[in-house]
């Protein structure tokens, strides 16, 4: 099991296209990928899981990443954070 944590830098926080974004890198994972905000947790790989999160900008997300790959995808959802949220 892999960690990292990533704090919102959008001033819209994690709105419905960024969302889908990160869904369908998620998905594009082999790993269980979930993704914590304020105590809640949700599956990283299901939309409206991930919108009900409602997280804003400044929020710390955690990612947790578990699977054959997590190191490579653990990277993989880092940088596409970085790029886009």
């Amino acid at each position: 099991m892999q960690k990292f944590n990533y704090s919102i830098k959008e001033p819209e926080g994690l709105h419905a296209r960024p969302a889908g974004l990160l869904v369908k890198c998620a998905q594009s994972c082999s790993s269980n990928v979930k993704v914590e905000v304020k105590g809640q947790t949700a599956d990283a790989k299901r939309l409206f899981a991930v919108m009900g999160l409602g997280a804003a900008q400044n929020d710390q997300l955690t990612f947790t990443v578990e699977g054959s790959k997590e190191s490579t995808e653990c990277a993989k959802l880092k940088a596409f954070c970085e790029e886009n949220l």
